[in-house]
């Protein structure tokens, strides 16, 4: 391996004489810990060397290859908005926009010599409440501009007709966002942290210092008292329970704390005669709370709502008591972002299809979309191969689930139609404060805009210049952004058997997401709609049960420091395990029916079927601290990138087949391994 190591240095020297870009390795030697056996722990063997040469750095809670490629979008995005801000733009410009917001995150001068100014008008506001009929109205300011207290109204496509845009009410309003945080006794030292943020923010707001400690304390009462009913991360997985259509009149009087006829007016709402309740018990919670509550505990909720919406955006003690609890105490991060990450953050995300549109032109090769459409069409067909030989579903429902595979939308790199910006106003007269609640306004009253209206099948929901892919149920389509299509994810010099296991993977498991446990309820149309056999649908839940066990077994930390051990959420990660599994097996298929493997040559010692499991494993390879390996997998629906390898791994034959595992760690005996697609 040492001379394999030597002769792909040795390539990339010469390459950079010739002024010619350095070509990345399809698969690179340094990544190996050799010290691993592939039947011990595939994912150290795959991915050690890695590890070890990415230590992570103070900013990162979590570094990988998505942070990798991250890492040099941001230099790419930056350079783009250095270059925008040396030229004077014309004022209501796409280019002004991006200028001005990005050169208002980097001036801390401004912010710091500001300090909580920006925020005092509608902090005073909200602490003056003193009657209860005045909290509709600072409710819904705070939803239609930059917090959603209480509870959360939004437009998007009915669940059980996809062509039109509904009205939704949902649970929000938890500053920490799971209710875990409020509730389980493994979390006081969290909790803890949190009551000291919340009295440096009241207390950096300009809140006197003896009204703090009561402000603290009630802040706590309420968001306690909303945990208590809110729904689990895995209760959130239920779409049809979160299903409750209900008339204007009913909702209105069901949850009647809220003056409604105000909070439309206000919020800019249109009329509808049907509303979509998702979690109705933690709506009935809420709505208890506003009417028994003390006015004085709810005003100083609303405040800290506001207050930590801010804080990004204010002065750097501001910005340093967030990052204390969010970074340092729930994710163990280090050290803040350097500055100019976070500016050029806000513009790449506020308005995000202006800057793809710049990042696509000058990034992305036309000739990297045609091998992915063909890519696409592969996979496709290998899914669909897949259905047909399927002995545990009934011809009927496969023949329905071949007809929403044939019916995906397909969305590679960048939108036909770009979206418009014309109407949102960025004035670097105005705080930067200001400007991001401007940018909030425009996008919330561009969603409830679209009430009523039908859905534009056209839209996306990532930027370009976003390292992720995606399936919409919604719209049965499957999405992969221009940024994703670089290495290690897609590699334009590498053979097909490392692109088929890198980005084969994603798209393999980005289609299997339309027939998880979640995307398998929605037809070919994208309405919510059982196209099952009752016996298919038990049959498909005896083996996703069984997924769901092999995951909940998993240690993903140990006992430690008085803390109980860590176990990952089988039942919390489903879908993505599902769509992991489906990913893996079908591209391994696609590569097959691409290419004949049986008269390829070894390529660096390692045959196409060895190569494309080790392209696999690079895309996981991560460095992650305690803290976020325990937050993750509180919060996230994805497993953690060890367990997305070698956990997956152990269902499948021919990865044993690969690597002539036959014992050890990594290998599962065949009655307890389960193959769902």
């Amino acid at each position: 391996m040492k001379k394999l190591f030597l002769l792909a240095t040795t390539a990339a020297f010469m390459a950079a004489c010739d002024n010619q870009p350095a070509k990345t390795p399809a698969i690179d030697p340094a990544n190996f810990d050799l010290a691993a056996a592939p039947e011990t722990d595939f994912y150290q063997y795959a991915t050690g060397g890695w590890q070890e040469r990415n230590p992570l750095k103070p900013e990162y809670a979590r570094y990988g290859a998505f942070d990798m490629i991250g890492e040099n979008n941001q230099i790419r995005i930056n350079d783009l908005f250095k270059e925008m801000s040396k030229q004077t733009a014309e004022r209501g410009t796409v280019e002004q926009k991006i200028s001005d917001l990005y050169k208002m995150g980097l001036d801390s001068v401004r912010l710091n010599r500001e300090g909580a100014a920006p925020i005092a008008a509608g902090v005073a506001e909200l602490l003056a409440l003193d009657d209860r009929s005045q909290l509709t109205r600072a409710i819904a300011r705070l939803h239609a501009s930059t917090a959603n207290p209480f509870f959360s109204v939004g437009v998007q496509a009915d669940l059980m007709n996809s062509d039109m845009n509904a009205l939704y009410a949902g649970q929000s309003g938890l500053t920490m966002g799971n209710r875990d945080y409020y509730l389980d006794a493994e979390n006081e030292r969290i909790r803890t942290a949190y009551k000291e943020y919340l009295a440096k923010i009241f207390t950096l707001a300009g809140m006197p210092e003896a009204e703090v400690p009561q402000a603290v304390e009630d802040v706590m009462k309420v968001e306690t008292a909303l945990a208590e009913k809110f729904w689990s991360n895995v209760e959130l997985r239920n779409l049809q329970a979160q299903y409750n259509p209900m008339s204007k009149a009913d909702f209105e009087k069901t949850y009647d704390a809220i003056d409604w006829a105000e909070y439309y007016r206000t919020t800019g709402l249109g009329d509808f005669e049907t509303i979509i309740v998702t979690q109705p018990s933690s709506l009935a919670a809420a709505n208890e709370i506003l009417k028994t509550m003390p006015v004085e505990a709810l005003r100083h909720y609303l405040a800290a709502q506001y207050i930590d919406g801010a804080t990004s955006y204010l002065s750097d003690d501001f910005y340093a008591a967030s990052f204390d609890l969010y970074g340092r105490v729930m994710s163990g991060t280090q050290e803040p972002k350097p500055r100019w990450k976070r500016a050029m953050a806000v513009p790449n995300g506020s308005l995000g299809e202006a800057v793809g549109e710049i990042y696509v032109a000058k990034y992305f090769p036309e000739k990297d979309k045609a091998r992915m459409v063909e890519m696409v069409k592969n996979l496709q067909k290998a899914l669909s191969q897949h259905i047909a030989n399927l002995d545990w579903m009934s011809d009927e429902t496969k023949a329905k689930a071949q007809e929403k595979l044939s019916t995906f939308t397909v969305k590679i790199g960048y939108p036909d139609k770009w979206k418009d910006y014309s109407t949102l106003e960025i004035d670097p007269a105005k705080s930067y404060w200001e400007n991001i609640v401007a940018v909030n306004k425009w996008y919330i009253a561009d969603n409830l805009s679209k009430l009523g209206k039908p859905v534009d099948k056209e839209e996306w929901h990532m930027s370009p210049q976003t390292v992720n892919a995606y399936y919409s149920p919604l719209s049965n389509e499957i999405c992969f952004p221009a940024a994703i299509l670089q290495p290690p994810f897609y590699n334009p010099d590498a053979d097909d058997a490392v692109n088929y296991g890198a980005i084969g993977v994603v798209i393999g498991h980005e289609m299997t997401h339309g027939f998880d446990d979640q995307g398998r309820q929605f037809d070919k149309d994208g309405n919510m709609n059982n196209w099952w056999t009752d016996a298919d649908a038990e049959a498909f839940k005896k083996k996703t049960d069984i997924l769901v066990k092999q995951f909940d077994a998993i240690e993903v930390l140990p006992a430690r420091d008085g803390q109980p051990a860590v176990y990952a959420n089988g039942a919390l990660c489903l879908g993505e395990n599902i769509a992991d599994q489906g990913g893996l097996r079908v591209a391994y298929t696609a590569l097959h029916n691409a290419l004949d493997t049986s008269g390829v040559a070894p390529i660096d010692g390692f045959t196409p079927e060895q190569r494309f499991y080790l392209g696999y494993a690079t895309l996981w390879a991560q460095n992650i601290r305690d803290e976020e390996i325990a937050r993750l997998t509180k919060e996230d629906v994805h497993s953690l990138g060890k367990w997305r390898v070698n956990a997956t791994l152990r269902n499948i034959q021919e990865f044993y087949d690969a690597f002539g595992i036959d014992g050890g760690a990594m290998f599962m005996p065949v009655e307890e391994r389960v193959i769902i697609w």
